[in-house]
């Protein structure tokens, strides 16, 4: 078993290419999953909130690779255009309202995974619709190939639909600090850049309002003061390309990001 980052890591002997192949993946595995250095000296519980499993005796570290979620990780699609923009289209921009509904934008991680939970939870029960898409950033109508680069400022966000009179905007915002970990700054999992940081874009002073109220209490009674989520005011909402929407209604076995589920927490007081 080599160490790379002081990470231990699993080779691939069996493959039939070269031990460079082996190497290769090494690498990769390494850089994508970043547990910390553990002592081969004090037994060790093993822990689940990691992709590496680990059975620690005094003697030997035994390593047990969790392969779901990798490869259609490394395979996280791209759009085939070659622009970082996808202009010169009219922006797909934000959609108009069904009377009476309203919108609530939200940023936690990966895309398909906060879209697929808010469908999951809400359909029937006020969720008009659900769109993935970017926002916070500065490049005019963003490629998904663009803000996976972590440059253009956007985020992978969430934009919800929904009507006031079956669900409130509260209690989606409490619904967002359940489903994900709004305790790291600029990740996500094993997702890591600004674009998969946690945030709020509100569209009302009210939705502000509440949306302040909401992080304090969750912060005080849920997450013991460490919610680093951004709220801010929702500028230009640019839709991602069609194939990203649905993603995981359409891709059961897609990449999900392993900290989005639904917490057993207690209703906040």
């Amino acid at each position: 078993m080599k160490i790379y980052n002081n990470c231990p890591v699993v080779s691939f002997p069996s493959f039939p290419s070269s031990s460079s192949t082996s190497y290769i993946f090494d690498i990769i595995i390494s850089h994508l999953y970043k547990p910390p250095q553990l002592s081969t000296s004090t037994p060790h519980p093993p822990t689940t909130s990691l992709p590496l499993l680990y059975t620690i005796t005094n003697t030997h570290i035994t390593t047990t690779m969790i392969f779901n979620n990798l490869f259609s990780r490394l395979s996280r699609p791209f759009t085939a255009a070659t622009r970082l923009s996808i202009a010169p289209e009219s922006p797909a921009a934000t959609t108009s309202l069904p009377e009476g509904a309203q919108r609530c934008t939200v940023a936690a991680g990966c895309y398909w995974g906060t879209e697929h939970l808010y469908r999951k939870h809400f359909s029937g029960k006020g969720l008009i619709d659900a769109k993935v898409g970017f926002i916070g950033g500065d490049l005019t109508n963003p490629s998904y190939r663009a803000v996976c680069g972590g440059k253009t400022g956007h985020a992978e966000a969430a934009e919800i639909i929904f009507d006031p009179s079956q669900v409130s905007y509260r209690q989606l915002i409490e619904f967002f600090y359940r489903m994900h970990d709004p305790t790291t700054l600029n990740r996500q999992g094993p997702d890591t850049g600004p674009q998969y940081r946690s945030a709020i874009y509100f569209h009302s002073d009210e939705q502000e309002r509440i949306a302040r109220d909401v992080t304090e209490k969750a912060n005080a009674q849920w997450w013991q003061g460490k919610i680093v989520t951004e709220i801010a005011p929702a500028g230009q909402w640019w839709t991602a390309e069609e194939y990203h929407q649905l993603y995981l209604e359409r891709n059961p076995e897609g990449y999900e990001c392993p900290s989005h589920f639904l917490r057993p927490l207690k209703d906040l007081e």
